[in-house]
């Protein structure tokens, strides 16, 4: 006999059911049933007067109400109309027990069938995973489980697929990502990440306009995609018949707002960078960016830290977090300050290497050959400055800590630090071994800045070095109506949410990280 699902003809003989395996056949054929039954198995809308944490908290507030009259036995609430996914079934014959959850929590449902009357018979149709409304009192149980007693119950969606094994979930890290809303079904962990995430992004937020910062919105589709060491991604735009890019930064434009008199500003937006993957890099990223007149870095260094201490309260409620993979229990605490450590002295330490006695790229280049490190060819001064960091510096940078003042070379955007020609006043947040923020004195003299454009642009002729930053004109034009002594600072959100929340891969605070086909 042929089964229709809305206009799809459904059997096992047909070629449309090869599409679906036995058990979701027999979902489809139960869809079926209930129509023919005069239920729509997809109602437009549902009554829901609480949600499933709402109505447990109405009974705890009941039951402690009615114990403290000495009464505490067989509390009932007034009925509530809650809804959410079955998660489980258990009992058969007269009585079943359903965990209904929503986004709020989980309950247990009771249903009998003395009580349902005609609606009972709705169950033999329901499956895990199928979306059911429910109204009754909230009880316990006799053995103590709080409990919705089922006066009316009806199932609202039916899942077309069977959900992952309860109690193993997703084991498959590349179906974790792919389709995210089991792993969150799943898995608690990637549920509660989902949650600190946005936390972390409130947080961040609250503390930036608490201190007068005011939120802006900037262009993701740039005419140059400047402000950052990145290959952009390219498209274009039919109407006006031009090629654009997808920003690699914010900066450009929000220092372009400081000009214009917006002392305080920051943006918290998608960064989109053509580079891999990996466990802390996606090509689509978010960060906070901010700028704030007449400050300078060590004023950003100070709220920095103060930033991500607060962030770490507002999410964990504790400044202390956990070291992924790290030993059992061990922990770091991102409460400031922070110590301060020159980065040329950091490098000396670690690897010998002195930049300011490097000053080109092949004594550089010979200088890491001598230590036997992995000399890339064609790579810039500053690209091979930028691997002695991370190879011999970074990872020794555990505890948070700030790595000030860096080469002009690796920093076109920053202001020269008094008193030296090659060094700016720049700094990197380091925890864990990664980096968190980066920030500058921003550099205000136009005539520097458009100097340092153009070395970068004769830089990407030279090396061929699809990352260096580029020339913008928008941007050196207002730099020429006036920018104020500002302080920039550029933030990771999903580095923060990370390290808040002890993970060691972006993918696990990214709902939906890119993924090769």
């Amino acid at each position: 006999m042929s089964q229709s699902s809305g206009n799809l003809e459904v059997t096992p003989e047909t070629e449309d059911a090869s599409r679906y395996s036995r058990l979701e056949l027999d979902r489809l054929r139960k869809v079926e049933q209930l129509r023919e039954l005069g239920v729509d198995p997809f109602p437009p809308r549902i009554e829901r007067s609480h949600s499933i944490a709402d109505a447990v908290a109405l009974f705890e507030e009941c039951e402690a109400t009615v114990e403290g009259d000495g009464g505490g036995d067989h509390v009932r609430t007034e009925a509530v109309d809650v809804a959410g996914r079955v998660m489980a079934r258990r009992g058969m014959g007269k009585m079943s027990f359903l965990d209904v959850r929503d986004g709020s929590g989980q309950v247990q449902v009771q249903a009998r069938a003395d009580v349902l009357d005609e609606e009972f018979e709705l169950l033999g149709m329901l499956d895990i995973g199928d979306f059911v409304s429910v109204s009754g009192p909230v009880m316990r149980t006799r053995r103590g489980q709080i409990s919705v007693e089922a006066h009316s119950f009806g199932i609202i969606s039916k899942s077309m697929r069977p959900l992952p094994e309860k109690w193993h979930g997703l084991q498959d890290a590349e179906t974790r990502v792919r389709q995210r809303y089991l792993d969150l079904l799943s898995n608690e962990r990637m549920a509660r990440n989902a949650k600190a995430r946005s936390k972390v992004a409130s947080a961040v937020r609250r503390f930036m306009e608490d201190r007068g910062f005011i939120e802006v919105e900037t262009p993701i589709l740039v005419p140059v995609a400047a402000g950052g060491f990145a290959e952009p991604f390219e498209t274009y735009h039919n109407a006006l018949g031009r090629g654009l890019y997808l920003r690699i930064a914010t900066e450009l434009y929000l220092k372009q707002l400081v000009v214009g008199g917006l002392d305080k500003v920051f943006e918290v937006g998608k960064i989109f960078r053509n580079e891999g993957i990996d466990a802390d890099h996606n090509p689509e990223f978010t960060t906070m960016e901010s700028y704030e007149a007449y400050a300078d870095y060590n004023d950003v260094m100070r709220m920095t830290e103060d930033l991500v201490a607060y962030v770490a309260m507002q999410v964990n409620g504790t400044t202390v977090v956990p070291v992924p993979e790290g030993d059992e229990g061990e922990t770091i605490d991102l409460a400031p300050p922070w110590p301060r450590v020159d980065l040329r002295q950091a490098i000396i330490g670690s690897s010998g290497i002195d930049f300011l006695s490097c000053p080109t790229r092949d004594s550089l280049a010979a200088a890491m050959a001598e230590r036997e490190m992995h000399v890339e060819a064609n790579s810039t001064w500053q690209q091979l400055l930028d691997k002695v960091i991370s190879a011999s510096v970074e990872p020794t940078l555990i505890a948070p800590t700030f790595l000030v003042d860096y080469p002009l070379a690796m920093s076109p955007l920053a202001k020269k630090k008094p008193g030296f020609d090659d060094v700016v006043e720049r700094f990197e947040a380091f925890v864990l071994g990664r980096e968190l923020a980066n920030a500058f004195t921003e550099l205000n003299d136009p005539v520097d800045q458009r100097e340092r454009f153009e070395e970068q642009e004769r830089l990407r002729a030279e090396f061929d070095d699809v990352e260096a930053d580029r020339l913008d004109e928008s941007f050196l034009l207002a730099v020429e109506h006036g920018l104020p002594p500002t302080g920039g600072l550029g933030i990771g959100i999903d580095r923060l949410a990370m390290l808040v929340t002890g993970e060691s891969s972006i993918r696990e605070v990214t709902l939906f990280p890119q993924l090769r086909s």
